[in-house]
């Protein structure tokens, strides 16, 4: 197979999550990262992000490796991006807001500190703050040790896990997905269990010793989803498509790819749905991963 096209002439084009696959989860990016996403879209592959953060909530270190389009939001938003920077809506899903009502409800009734997500920023319940600055304070710690390891300074400052708003400021008509932090262990089975009639419930990628994080959105709206709707308009064969992910919002994005790559360090049992595991974020993971299928 051709670098850059299939056999019938048409582009390859690959989808990447950012964190934990671009991002070391929201502290360092690998220069071998940056170098291969560059190279392949300078031979003619389409690259677009594909990530369960906002599309406000990307950090500009991240926009700025250059990107053919974002699937942001968990499959809910996704842009084309033409050559001057323009961008062109390809999908839109907003939750109904008596859907959003309705999470909001289980979430007050229970206790459970969350974010609300629209298209342009991250939105915190009282109380949430607590709970995320601690996982942030143990990544600023890991971010000297990991700047180091890649040879690089470590007066930079680490890039933030989440920049987020008041709640009292967000849009109910404008609500895309959830993510939850609950000091219980069950949180997750239990939140399925309540709203899994409407809502996509699925582990977090925010580690909680003894409590539990997920990302709640619409039935039907996530990654792989998206990436469909996105091929379509594209015309591009899912055979021709490539996805590089670590975490469960992962899973449907494996599953309509034709090539599905899962970082090193990605749980065994997403492992297990890959067609093959490159190695970690910050050991050339996104480099090994393109350099095997040919784009790199």
């Amino acid at each position: 197979m051709d670098a850059v096209t299939s056999p019938d002439s048409s582009p390859r084009i690959v989808f990447i999550d950012v964190d934990g696959t671009i991002l070391e989860h929201g502290s360092v990016i690998a220069p071998s990262t940056v170098t291969a996403i560059r190279a392949a879209r300078r031979g003619g592959a389409i690259v677009y992000l594909c990530t369960g953060r906002s599309a406000g909530d990307i950090h500009p270190a991240v926009r700025e490796i250059g990107f053919d389009g974002v699937v942001s939001n968990g499959g809910a938003f996704a842009v084309r991006i033409d050559a001057d920077g323009t961008e062109e809506q390809l999908v839109s899903h907003l939750m109904p807001r008596a859907a959003t009502e309705r999470m909001i409800g289980y979430f007050e009734d229970h206790g459970i500190h969350y974010f609300l997500q629209t298209d342009d920023g991250v939105h915190a319940s009282e109380g949430v703050g607590a709970a995320a600055d601690e996982f942030f304070r143990q990544g600023r710690e890991r971010h000297t040790e990991d700047l180091r390891a890649l040879g690089l300074d470590d007066d930079d400052a680490p890039l933030p896990a989440i920049s987020y708003r008041p709640l009292g400021e967000v849009d109910l008509d404008q609500v895309a997905k959830a993510t939850f932090i609950s000091a219980g262990s069950d949180t997750l089975a239990h939140a399925q269990r309540e709203l899994g009639d409407t809502f996509h419930v699925i582990p977090g990628s925010i580690p909680m010793p003894g409590g539990s994080n997920g990302e709640i959105a619409l039935l039907g709206v996530n990654k792989g989803s998206a990436i469909l709707e996105v091929l379509e308009i594209l015309g591009i064969d899912a055979s021709d498509a490539v996805g590089i992910g670590d975490s469960w919002n992962d899973v449907e994005m494996f599953e309509v790819v034709g090539t599905a790559v899962a970082m090193g360090g990605a749980d065994p049992d997403l492992q297990a749905k890959a067609d093959f595991v490159t190695s970690g974020v910050l050991d050339d993971g996104v480099h090994r991963a393109l350099v095997r299928v040919g784009l790199v």
